[in-house]
């Protein structure tokens, strides 16, 4: 199905939050039995993680032209999504930042390198990939026809935009101007047994 410019954009915006509400359902489930509790994971007021956005989007634009190759999209997904998190993983470790995982000290993480990776995860993010081009993508372009272009773009956007701007806050500004960021809010409203990264 050929996008217009417009449309284009909007799948780019819904591609990205769907994906981060994927990685915090996906992560939700997964820590309750690594941790034994229901944990809140990721850095954001909304349900979503950052690096599953990113991660998500850095998939669509790459595998939308291989489709047609359900392997190939499989190990693309997974190959892009691990260099992706080692990057991350590498970098707030090497800026001195907190380690939001740690691969380490979770269950399943056969094939662990240094904390930032793990086959288990990679595993994960290659499924996802075709998760989401195979199922995803198409529901929401069974969205668009039922909607004219305008009302898809105008949801996509807004919600996308929401998402977009919960990151920026909690992982640019809420530090440098000194408010409260998502996980000491979560820490403190008591919702969560567990909040990663939250020290009362």
């Amino acid at each position: 199905m050929k996008l217009s410019r417009k449309t284009g954009i909007a799948m780019l915006f819904a591609v990205f939050f769907s994906s981060g509400i994927f990685g915090f359902l996906y992560e939700t489930v997964f820590y309750i039995f690594n941790n034994g509790a229901l944990t809140r994971r990721g850095t954001c007021f909304g349900p979503w993680i950052e690096i599953y956005c990113f991660g998500g989007l850095i998939i669509y634009l790459v595998c939308r032209k291989l489709t047609k190759w359900p392997l190939l999209v499989f190990l693309v997904s997974g190959g892009l999504c691990t260099a992706l998190e080692y990057a991350a993983g590498y970098g707030m470790y090497a800026a001195g930042l907190p380690r939001t995982w740690d691969y380490n000290t979770e269950i399943l993480n056969f094939g662990n390198v240094n904390g930032f990776i793990c086959l288990r995860a990679s595993l994960v993010f290659a499924a996802a990939g075709l998760l989401l081009m195979y199922v995803v993508v198409p529901i929401q372009l069974k969205v668009l026809a039922r909607l004219s272009e305008k009302r898809f773009f105008i949801l996509m956007l807004t919600i996308g935009l929401i998402c977009l701007a919960d990151i920026v806050y909690n992982d640019v500004l809420a530090g440098a101007i000194g408010t409260m960021d998502a996980i000491t809010f979560w820490g403190r409203s008591g919702l969560y047994p567990l909040v990663t990264g939250y020290n009362a």
